[in-house]
């Protein structure tokens, strides 16, 4: 079987799986959502329910969503491949034009939201109870002796973001090496990678593994550590000083959506994100909002960052996945000097 039905099937078994989780409403239509694994919490028990109820209340007519999740990348491809999603919500922006290459997306998805995004979150690292090797940055992953657990880049949006993130604080002198020196900042990546214990498909996967006792850092989401501990998981977090803003990606399949006669109510589900209804409901979920009304609400519950970067320091990911991602990016290149059999 190849990749793609594999990824098509997989994405039909998340569909399938999820439909048992939360009552579904009697409904007029039914719409079909493909997101990535992070919000997966956030949007079964807050923003689905609250935008079922809306869109009732707006409409008179009922609505059914029907999601599945994966891994950004998997569920990307799966899309491309023919998996019928109305509506995407992805970690990357690449894994949306992906979506535009296919032609599965023919109109601008970035005028809504902050070009495309609805919500963020932050890179963070999760650690032990009372964090009992003392880590208080991304410098400590390089140290030796240390178990590291981060998700696989090739198949992860929030892998992509994690090795930004070490990148990119290297790269401004946050993580032990010489700032403005992309020597150095391969360097203290190739020490983290000496590091990494098991690189899972997905940020979810990665964080259960930790959550199972293995490593003793995961480089996940703040979200994800939000979470971990609604589910009565007990381990502490880690911000770094300087850390990446992970900017999520929403955005109506309008090729899929017009077939299934169904782009008016695709484009309320996206529209219905951005709203001031949906940032509470995700911010109680561990997502970080731009609206400054919604951040003051909740800012207890978010500590501050002393230095946020987002993708655009690094030249946007037109830049990036080239240069970090590529076959001769610094990533696939950094790994093999670690994992290069000899």
């Amino acid at each position: 079987m190849s990749w793609a039905r594999f990824a098509l099937a997989l994405a039909f078994l998340g569909l399938a799986s999820c439909a048992n989780e939360r009552r579904e409403p009697d409904a007029d239509v039914t719409l079909v959502l493909a997101s990535y694994s992070a919000p997966r919490d956030a949007f079964e028990r807050g923003i689905l329910p609250a935008f079922q109820a809306q869109h009732e209340a707006r409409t008179g007519k009922r609505i059914r969503v029907r999601a599945s999740y994966l891994a950004s990348g998997a569920q990307s491809r799966a899309v491309a491949s023919g998996f019928p999603a109305d509506v995407v919500v992805l970690a990357l922006a690449p894994d949306v034009t992906r979506l535009e290459k296919e032609k599965l997306i023919t109109h601008d998805w970035r005028r809504r939201g902050r070009r495309g995004s609805f919500t963020t979150s932050v890179v963070a690292l999760a650690v032990r109870q009372g964090n009992p090797k003392g880590v208080t940055g991304f410098s400590d992953l390089a140290r030796p002796s240390l178990d590291v657990l981060m998700p696989n880049p090739k198949t992860s949006g929030g892998a992509m973001w994690n090795v930004s993130a070490l990148w990119v604080s290297a790269l401004r002198g946050h993580a032990g090496v010489a700032a403005n020196n992309e020597g150095a900042a391969q360097g203290y990546l190739r020490d983290v990678l000496k590091n990494v214990a098991i690189m899972d498909k997905g940020a979810r996967e990665s964080l259960i593994t930790f959550e199972k006792g293995v490593g003793d850092v995961a480089v996940t989401y703040e979200s994800e550590v939000f979470a971990g501990r609604a589910a009565g998981r007990s381990y502490d977090m880690v911000i770094p000083a300087s850390t990446m803003v992970v900017e999520v990606m929403a955005a109506v399949v309008d090729v899929n959506a017009t077939k299934h006669a169904l782009l008016p109510e695709a484009e309320a589900f996206v529209d219905y994100l951005s709203s001031n209804e949906a940032q509470h409901i995700l911010a109680k979920y561990g997502f970080r909002s731009d609206d400054p009304e919604v951040r003051a609400a909740h800012a207890d519950a978010f500590p501050e960052v002393q230095a946020p970067v987002r993708i655009d320091a690094l030249g946007g990911w037109d830049e990036v996945v080239p240069k970090l991602f590529g076959k001769e990016g610094v990533f696939p290149r950094t790994w093999e000097t670690v994992y290069a059999t000899p």
